[in-house]
């Protein structure tokens, strides 16, 4: 049984299919983008050497840019995601728990509830009558 090797840094349906899959695309999905089927999506991504004009048009489809899908490995992926998320700035010191605690008794917060609500009553009852 074959398995896929990611390690084929050269191989370009491979990086296309790593990138599709991050950016949260399924194939049918980039066909659609491409303007071709599910499965010559399929067969692009097995294929080893993709030109450049054919590359252009994919990378902008996946969002990024030719030079990025060229160079694509997923170590650099992870290096730049950890080292973005250590170096952003935000520190969980910085993120911290304000709540604001509502002194009022329940009863007392009841009792003005049911005084605005009866006002509210009383105003319908007023059109109610201005209308008959």
């Amino acid at each position: 049984m074959e398995t896929k090797d990611y390690t084929n840094m050269l191989h370009m349906g491979r990086k296309i299919e790593r990138v599709r899959r991050l950016r949260g695309m399924t194939q049918t999905e980039l066909g659609e983008a491409l303007k071709i089927t599910k499965q010559a999506v399929s067969k692009m991504e097995q294929t080893e050497h993709i030109d450049d004009e054919r590359l252009d048009g994919i990378a902008s489809a996946l969002g990024v840019t030719v030079e990025g899908l060229k160079k694509f490995n997923e170590e650099t992926v992870l290096y730049n995601t950890i080292n973005f998320y250590e170096n952003c700035g935000v520190k969980t010191s910085a993120v911290s728990n304000n709540h604001t605690f509502n002194n009022f008794p329940i009863e007392q917060a009841i009792e003005m509830f049911e005084k605005l609500l009866q006002k509210e009553r009383d105003k319908y009852e007023e059109v109610k009558k201005t209308k008959k």
